[in-house]
């Protein structure tokens, strides 16, 4: 059987669709279990699992943003193998999409209301990252999980200890983050000026303070 070649318009439209089901309804997954389902669900204070949750919510919403990211960079990505690269790296995202939401209904919450506002903003960041050119774009999405990688150690470290299953999604999610880097730089990555750097990591943490309420 021949193999459909897409072009622009349907490309738009496979990005429609990721987006709705990204914000309100059901990504596609790959073929991976959730690394929690088999871990037994732990006694934890109000308290305790209120914040976990708060920090899950954080997590699900960065899942978001690199959903956006890797659609706007599919779509304006040059070359047929790096949007396939990116489309590769998007559906294992999901993955760490799924697995968050699944944890915050377990913790009885909710999902950020900022949903929506954070997957346009980074979708129009991820189109102009790979309209600057593939290398570009590659090194940005090395650039992004690393600072991911970063941010999961920091939760890893305040998740409470007993919460197990939270914390075997953020350890997978953390693998996950070093392969994309590593696939990403060997590529062809460019290496980021700083000050993109230091907008990035200032973007993330107006992220996670609005998202740690709201």
């Amino acid at each position: 059987m021949k193999e459909r070649r897409f072009n622009s318009a349907d490309h738009f439209m496979i990005g429609i669709d990721s987006a709705l089901r990204t914000l309100f309804g059901r990504p596609q997954v790959t073929e991976r279990a959730n690394p929690a389902e088999t871990i037994n669900e732990a006694e934890m204070s109000e308290q305790e699992r209120d914040l976990a949750a708060r920090l899950m919510r954080i997590n699900h919403t960065g899942e978001v943003c690199a959903q956006a990211l890797y659609q706007g960079q599919a779509l304006t990505a040059k070359l047929p193998q790096i949007r396939a690269t990116m489309e590769r790296a998007a559906q294992e995202e999901n993955d760490h999409l799924a697995w968050c939401e699944t944890r915050l209904n377990e913790l009885d919450n909710r999902k950020s209301l900022l949903n929506p506002f954070w997957y346009a903003g980074s979708f129009m960041i991820g189109a102009a990252a790979g309209l600057a050119g593939d290398k570009w774009s590659l090194g940005f999405v090395a650039e992004t999980e690393h600072q991911v990688e970063a941010h999961l150690n920091d939760h890893m470290q305040r998740i409470p200890a007993q919460d197990q299953k939270s914390l075997a999604i953020l350890e997978q999610m953390k693998e996950d983050e070093i392969h994309h880097a590593t696939v990403a730089l060997e590529a062809g990555g460019a290496n980021l000026p700083a000050p993109i750097k230091a907008a990035m990591k200032v973007t993330s943490k107006l992220m996670t303070k609005s998202v740690f309420y709201l």
